[in-house]
This record gives C-alpha cells, structure tokens and sequence, in this order.
C-alpha cells in the first residue's frame, strides 16, 4: 500500500482525511463515496459516509456524529466537520491512512482540544464554592420571580428547577407550591 502523509500528534502518525480522499479519488476509479445524515437537531447530527465499488456495491462505510458549538470549528462547520469524520472512518474501514490509526488528524485534534476543556471546566467546578443558599419561604418570592421571568424566556419547568438548584438547596414544598401558583398544577 502507498505510504500517505501523515502528522504526528503527540508522539502518533495520523492520516488527515483529505490525503485519503486524494489517494482514494485517484486509485479507484469508479468507485464513489456517498454520505447521508443519518440523524440531525438542535444540537447534533449523524452522518453516515459509504463506499460503493464500480459495479455499486457498498464496500465500507463509517459513521460520525459532531455536536454543535463543541468545538472551534463545530460553532460554524459542524456539519462540515462531520462529514469530513465520516468520510475519515469509511476510508479508514476501507484501509486507506490506516497505517498507525484509524482516527484522522481532525477527529484526534478535535478529541484533545475537548480534553483541554473537560479538564478546564473540572477545574472551575472544583474552585467554585460549595456553599449554596437554601430555598426558604423568607427567599421564595425572589425566587419565584427569577422562575417567572425563565419562563417569560421559554424554559420548561424542568430547566427552571435545575437552574435553581445550582445556586440553591431547594425545598421540596416550596417548589410544589410555586409551581402550582405558576401553572395552575
């Protein structure tokens, strides 16, 4: 097999998606790599990249799934990025840039930089303090307030609790009683 280009990323050869592409577009003729959103939201989104042979037969596939906003680039390309994932693994499967791992650069750049930000935000949760206020009925009509004005926004009810309850302990019949004053339940 032809020794493609590859990057070393902490002490690994990786094969970026684009010399496999080269390499694939040039020795098999014919042959096509077909993708398909395999599923898409808010946040998210799969695809699926397959190669056929000349005669149509699937021959390799690979899947991918980029969530957005997760990284530098998935603010604006998670699609993109996807893509080019999917295209990285099917190539991978069918065994082009396979020689040290079957990740592309982009997928092993991506996976460290979200490494680097897990460990961050760790970190701040550890420095943020422990202490929380409790939910009394002295605080409940701040409280409430705050809940009316997220929901003026658009939040459920379940998404007010938890945003609540990440500054305050909160009180089981408080809580029952403020929802029933908010929605009549």
């Amino acid at each position: 097999m032809t020794k493609l280009k590859s990057v070393n990323i902490q002490g690994k050869e990786y094969v970026e998606v684009s010399e496999r592409l080269k390499h694939f577009r040039s020795n098999y003729i014919g042959y096509s790599l077909i993708s398909e959103v395999v599923d898409i939201n808010d946040t998210s989104i799969t695809i699926k990249a397959i190669i056929y042979d000349d005669k149509q037969n699937p021959i390799a596939s690979g899947i991918a799934q980029e969530v957005k906003g997760s990284s530098f680039i998935n603010r604006t390309s998670y699609v993109e990025n996807c893509e080019t994932s999917a295209w990285g693994r099917a190539l991978a499967n069918f065994g082009i840039g396979i020689d040290a791992a079957v990740a592309s650069y982009n997928e092993v750049a991506n996976a460290i930089t979200q490494q680097k930000q897990q460990k961050k935000e760790e970190v701040e949760q550890l420095m943020t303090p422990l202490t929380k206020t409790k939910m009394t009925k002295a605080n409940y009509a701040v409280m409430k307030k705050s809940a009316e004005n997220h929901r003026k926004e658009g939040k459920e009810w379940e998404e007010i609790l938890v945003i609540m309850s990440e500054k305050v302990i909160l009180d089981t019949k408080l809580v029952q009683n403020m929802k029933k004053e908010m929605y009549g339940k």
